[in-house]
Parts: C-alpha cells; sequence; structure tokens
C-alpha cells in the first residue's frame, strides 16, 4: 500500500492572492481598533505633553507625580482598587464553590442574583446605595425602630460606604470568572491528594486553589481596573473626601478647563491598568 500524495505547496501568484484575500479580512477589524481604540489614545497622550500654547512640557506629570497633593489622590485610587479587590475576592471564591455545587433551581436562583444586577447602570446601583444608608434611610430606620440606636449613624460619605458600595456593585465580576474555572474542577484531584495522606489544608493551598488561579486571576485584574478606575461610585457615595484619579480627570476636564493635565491622569491611569492587565496575563501564563 503507497502513501497518497501529498498536495503541492502553494506558491507564486496563488499565495499572493492568499495573502491579499486575508488582508481584505482583516482590514476593516484593524481600521475600526485604531480608529476607536489606538486613535483616541494616541490623541490623550499627545495632549498630555502639550502646554496651554501647544508646546511640548514635561509640567502636567511634574504636577501629578511630584505633588503631595496628588500622589495621595493616586493611593486613593490605587487603596479603593486593592480593597474592593481583596474583599471581593473573600466574598467572592467560597460564593463561588456554593454557585457551583448547586443544583437546579437553586442554581439558577444564585446565577439570577449574579446576572440581574449587571442589567443595572452602576449610577443605578450607586444612587440604591445612598438611599440605603442616608441619615433617613432604610437601614436608620429600620435601627432605630427595633431600637437598636436612638439618633441616626452616619453611613453615607464615608469610606465604608464607599468601600462597601464598590464591592456590591462589581462583585459579579469577580464572581462570574472563578464560578467558571470551580465549575469545570474535576474533584477526583482532591479525593486522590486525600487517599494519598494530604490534609483538607494541603489539598486546598496543593490542589484547589492553583487549579482555580486562572479564575482568581480574571477576576483579579477585571475587579481592580474597575474599581481603581471607578467614578461614579466615589462621586456618589463619598463625594470630595475622597479624591481618586477618575474625579481629578472629570474636574481638569469640566471645572478647571486643563486639558493636558487631565489628560496627564488619565495616561497615569490607563499605565495602571495595562500594568495589572500584564501582570494578569503574565501569572496566567506561569505554570501551576
Amino acid at each position: 500500500m503507497t502513501d497518497a500524495a501529498l498536495p503541492a505547496p502553494v506558491t507564486g501568484p496563488a499565495r499572493d492572492r492568499e495573502r491579499i484575500a486575508a488582508f481584505g479580512f482583516i482590514a476593516p477589524s484593524v481600521l475600526i481598533v485604531a480608529l476607536v481604540f489606538v486613535l483616541p489614545l494616541a490623541l490623550l497622550l499627545g495632549v498630555s505633553v502639550l502646554d496651554a500654547r501647544g508646546d511640548i512640557t514635561s509640567a502636567h506629570y511634574t504636577r501629578l507625580l511630584g505633588t503631595p497633593y496628588y500622589l495621595g489622590v493616586i493611593w486613593n485610587s490605587l487603596r479603593l482598587g486593592l480593597l474592593t479587590t481583596l474583599i471581593a475576592f473573600l466574598v467572592s471564591y467560597p460564593a463561588a464553590f456554593a454557585l457551583a455545587r448547586a443544583r437546579g433551581a437553586l442554581r439558577s436562583i444564585l446565577l439570577a442574583t449574579l446576572f440581574l444586577p449587571l442589567a443595572a447602570s452602576v449610577i443605578v446601583k450607586a444612587f440604591a446605595w445612598t438611599i440605603l444608608l442616608r441619615s433617613d434611610g432604610l437601614i436608620n430606620t429600620v435601627l432605630i425602630t427595633i431600637g437598636i440606636i436612638e439618633d441616626p449613624i452616619r453611613m453615607i460619605f464615608t469610606q465604608t460606604a464607599l468601600i462597601t458600595g464598590a464591592v456590591n456593585i462589581f462583585l459579579p465580576f469577580m464572581v462570574l470568572p472563578i464560578y467558571a474555572v470551580v465549575a469545570q474542577l474535576d474533584g477526583r484531584y482532591a479525593e486522590a491528594a486525600a487517599t494519598l495522606g494530604a490534609s483538607p489544608v494541603v489539598v486546598f493551598f496543593r490542589v484547589i486553589l492553583p487549579l482555580t488561579l486562572p479564575g482568581i486571576i480574571a477576576g483579579v485584574a477585571l475587579v481592580f481596573s474597575l474599581s481603581v478606575s471607578a467614578y461614579v461610585v466615589p462621586t456618589l457615595l463619598i463625594g470630595e473626601k475622597y479624591p481618586t484619579l477618575a474625579t481629578t480627570i472629570a474636574k481638569a476636564y469640566l471645572l478647571a478647563r486643563e486639558p493636558g493635565f487631565g489628560a496627564a491622569a488619565g495616561v497615569v491611569l490607563l499605565a495602571i491598568a495595562v500594568i495589572v492587565v500584564a501582570l494578569s496575563a503574565r501569572l496566567s501564563r506561569e505554570p501551576t
């Protein structure tokens, strides 16, 4: 029995036609990405290094990175992102396992509680928290009615309100990536480790946690990127008491009329997000 003859490689004009056809397919996508993503970022970077007269300057970055107040603003954004991500992870990790182990109608209900809030805008959810936390809001009213407190407790416009609202709003973006990994987890790995004498703690840290790490990395990258750049949540839940990079950008463009400084703050915020995404991508490629 003879082997079938292999097809001749495509060469010459035929290969050129294939390349032209492939370029024709990807050209519209490349053009769209260039117009809606690359060009705005290039303009943002360009504006950030221009002064009011159009001359190139680094004054905006010097002001942003060399002033204690604005360094505090950057730290406020990072702190908001870190605390929101940490608390969301601590809540989401066991919730993802509970969701993966639920069956039937219970799983459908739990999934609905995650997906339905995504249909509402961030503004609506942030306003809902202001209604709950204000002095005459639902929480204070209930506490006064049942006699736990006599006077309303200040809840709104506090860092506790900010972190609580941010965690609640961004929680689904942590739960869902972890759940997607946990739902595919083969329970026989943990059983095999236990059979070999591993304790539950060892099984968790040596088997379960490494296997769920891709979902954790994806959730952390999503929640941190969303929370560190949040504008509506800090504006409605804490106001001027907790300035962040996002609110600083809005003030620079809308109030102070300083597009160069606002663009510089936007570049710094973008750099933070890019670093987080790059680290997440690198960690996701690391062997566990």
